[in-house]
């Protein structure tokens, strides 16, 4: 468990299950392997068991599981009304997400650049600390707002909810949310996005998606970054793709690289057609005033 937000809760069911629902994630280890099967030279100390799946000192995992009833359920009344915002305008949300260094806001900024003619682009930037991210984002051409968490490992739905008014995104325009460098915590938090992209860079290493499950299976679309260094790599990029697969069967995946423009126009393509998606959702009246489409 998160010692700020208290987060944790693991939302999918696994691939055995047949569905995404509430459930445990599939396993790294085959299902022949139990931990009483494994060598004493093996052993671990699983913490990620109990019913809230996570650990803190002092709480039970009782009292762990009211914590992120608590905070989830508050964020996700939060984030419905954010997307309800958001489809009154015909606005098309996307919440990126990956871990630092990934190559995220060199992504955000060629993906700006490409769709400059095209639509309005404007950029929630989330980080910790500075505005570097955010003054990049302006200087490829679109309105970025950032939010700084401090100590927070996420954003959430609150943060842009207030963020939202402030920024003030035109109907009809693409909204990019650079989450916080993060391959846990922001798995949990909805803040109305249309969809989750998890960006993986092949710089750090193809089990990434076993060893943080949550976030792949929460996530619509995988880009695949970085490819133009596979030359000088030894990831294997079928095994990343397929071990991404196992915990979500449904992912999309596009390998890309933000250098070169390698699989950029495939990546542009899913946005436009989410846009156009998001369009027919949102009906304008003859009076102007624009209502929800569901």
């Amino acid at each position: 468990m998160c010692t700020v937000c208290g987060c944790g809760e693991l939302q999918f069911r696994s691939v055995a299950d047949g569905a995404r629902a509430p459930s445990a994630t599939v396993g790294w280890r085959p299902a022949a392997v139990t931990a009483t099967e494994a060598p004493a030279a093996d052993a671990r100390l699983d913490f990620g068991s109990g019913p809230a799946r996570s650990h803190a000192p002092g709480l039970s995992q009782g009292q762990m599981v009211r914590i992120e009833q608590d905070i989830l359920g508050y964020n996700d009344r939060l984030a419905s009304a954010n997307r309800a915002w958001l489809a009154e305008r015909g606005i098309f949300t996307l919440n990126l997400v990956s871990s630092p260094g990934s190559g995220k806001t060199t992504l955000l900024c060629r993906t700006i650049r490409a769709l400059a003619d095209e639509c309005p682009v404007v950029v929630v930037e989330g980080d910790q600390q500075t505005e570097f991210d955010a003054e990049r984002i302006r200087a490829s051409g679109a309105r970025a707002l950032q939010i700084n968490t401090g100590k927070g490992c996420h954003l959430d739905a609150e943060m842009v909810g207030r963020a939202l008014p402030m920024l003030a995104p035109a109907d009809d325009s693409l909204l990019l949310i650079e989450n916080v460098g993060n391959l846990v915590c922001p798995a949990a938090f909805d803040l109305g996005e249309a969809h989750k992209v998890v960006i993986l860079s092949v710089t750090e290493g193809e089990d990434k998606p076993l060893k943080y499950p949550d976030m792949f299976a929460a996530a619509d679309l995988m880009l695949l970054n970085k490819v133009d260094l596979l030359p000088h790599l030894s990831f294997d990029v079928d095994k990343a793709e397929a071990f991404a697969r196992r915990v979500n069967p449904a992912l999309q995946i596009v390998r890309v690289s933000a250098i070169t423009g390698e699989g950029f126009e495939q990546w542009l393509a899913w946005v436009r057609q989410g846009r156009e998606r998001t369009a027919i959702g949102a009906a304008r009246p003859a009076d102007g005033a624009r209502i929800a489409g569901g």
